[in-house]
């Protein structure tokens, strides 16, 4: 059963944002982002543990997945996913992942 697919307003901003950066120089390299994230998002519905937990937080229920050059960290509950943040993997985590709790798990 495919669990119900949630995200945060940060996450759709961090989404945003990279795909902004890339159109200014290939709208179309872009585009193929966006439905890169989309389409891993929507296989993540079904197969929510296929990600690794994230190394840098070291919750079994906070995990990522690779999406070209970007990470993916998400949150699974019984009922849901919570998309957290779309980060490139150059940046360091651990500098920005206070600014990001993860939203209470549901009971």
């Amino acid at each position: 059963m495919a669990r119900r697919i949630e995200w945060t307003d940060v996450a759709l901003g961090d989404v945003d944002e990279a795909a902004a950066f890339i159109a200014r120089d290939s709208p179309r390299f872009a585009a193929a982002l966006v439905s890169a994230v989309f389409f891993a998002v929507e296989r993540l519905s079904l197969f929510p543990g296929s990600g690794r937990i994230v190394p840098e937080v070291e919750l079994n229920d906070i995990r990522e997945i690779v999406v070209q050059r970007y990470r993916l960290i998400y949150q699974v509950s019984p009922q849901r996913i919570c998309i957290l943040a779309f980060v490139h993997g150059a940046r360091d985590l651990e500098s920005i992942w206070p600014q990001r709790e993860p939203p209470q798990p549901e009971e």
